[in-house]
């Protein structure tokens, strides 16, 4: 009786994860979302919508601005990441039809360089352009800390040896994030935004989904760093991401949760995937565990009580058989029916 009764428990969540937009790698994983305490987020994509659009283009003394898209956008084109996407599409807006690279490599965390018309080009962080010896001249670092500061998120081009420009773009926060952070907090979790991105742009998204603790500029192999340090200080971790840089990341977590939006490795690294690509489903997932652990705790204390008070008086003879055969029977309705209330479970209004 007690093996039977375990079976509707994970019917029941999992059936019910579904339905939320929770797809999950085997029953076992609810098991253990309700021993996390720190939920770690990454920016864009995940608390963000990761539709970016090229909001302004500075340039350098000499240098066309059309020149800077139709170079840049040619690589840019060849990236999955989402600000790089936001730069493509800004490029063939303003300019047309761009380039294929004759080169093409991505530099994680840092952005992306190759060769396009027979131009060395570097497209991202201003780090990428140092280690090539390029510093950005004076206007353009001006312009970097103004977009910074704003907010937005500013990248670097150059080629041919020089910083030529930088790009703005913007990220608008996804409208369900900052109540699923709330959601999240209710279900003592502590929420960390982790991201490649400066501390301006990471600490403005921050204050407006209501994270107090943010982790910013960091390369891929940084956030796998910044997951086990905090396992390191005993908690027990679950990460969301949604890019390839977060696939490592989204491994090393003792919960991985990925946005079905996001790039293939980074769903595959996960424990769970957010169908809905919404916060608010891993705060469902997180409430839908506990609760199975509840119903499988009353339901072995059912069957256990059964069978340690009731066998031992039977086997006596100070228990009728038939009303042992009826307590039985009774004990493993109340099993399944205790499971199946779990498919009436209901996401958080």
């Amino acid at each position: 009786m007690l093996g039977a009764s375990l079976p509707p428990e994970g019917t029941g969540s999992v059936g019910r994860v579904v339905h939320l937009g929770i797809l999950i790698k085997g029953p076992e994983v609810l098991e253990s979302t309700r021993k996390v305490d720190t939920v770690v987020l990454d920016k864009t994509g995940t608390v963000t919508t990761g539709r970016m659009s090229l909001l302004a283009v500075h340039t350098a003394d000499g240098t066309d601005e059309s020149e800077v898209l139709r170079l840049a956008g040619a690589l840019e084109h060849a990236s999955e990441h989402p600000i790089a996407a936001a730069v493509a599409a800004g490029a063939v807006e303003r300019v047309g039809a761009v380039p294929t690279p004759e080169d093409f490599a991505n530099v994680p965390g840092l952005g992306v360089q190759g060769v396009v018309d027979g131009h060395a080009v570097l497209v991202g962080r201003s780090k990428l352009l140092a280690e090539w010896a390029m510093e950005l001249p004076e206007g353009l670092a001006c312009a970097k800390s103004d977009a910074e500061a704003a907010g937005r998120t500013a990248i670097a081009v150059a080629w041919d040896g020089e910083a030529r420009a930088v790009l703005e773009v913007a990220d608008a926060v996804k409208d369900t994030s900052a109540e699923a952070i709330t959601r999240l907090r209710e279900l003592g979790l502590t929420p960390i935004l982790l991201t490649g991105d400066n501390r301006a742009v990471a600490e403005t998204v921050a204050a407006e989904v209501g994270i107090d603790e943010v982790v910013a500029e960091v390369m891929p192999q940084d956030k796998v760093d910044a997951v086990k340090r905090l396992q390191a200080e005993g908690r027990s971790v679950a990460m969301v991401g949604d890019g390839v840089n977060d696939a490592a990341a989204l491994a090393q977590a003792d919960l991985g949760l990925s946005m079905s939006t996001g790039t293939d490795a980074a769903i595959e690294a996960g424990d769970l995937t957010l169908v809905r690509g919404d916060l608010r489903a891993a705060a469902d997932a997180i409430r839908l565990a506990r609760k199975t652990l509840g119903t499988i705790k009353s339901n072995l204390f059912w069957a256990f009580a059964y069978n340690v008070a009731a066998l031992p008086l039977a086997a006596a003879g100070l228990l009728n058989p038939m009303i042992a055969g009826a307590a039985m029977a009774f004990s493993s309705v109340f099993v399944v029916g205790n499971s199946l209330r779990l498919r009436g479970f209901r996401a958080a209004s």
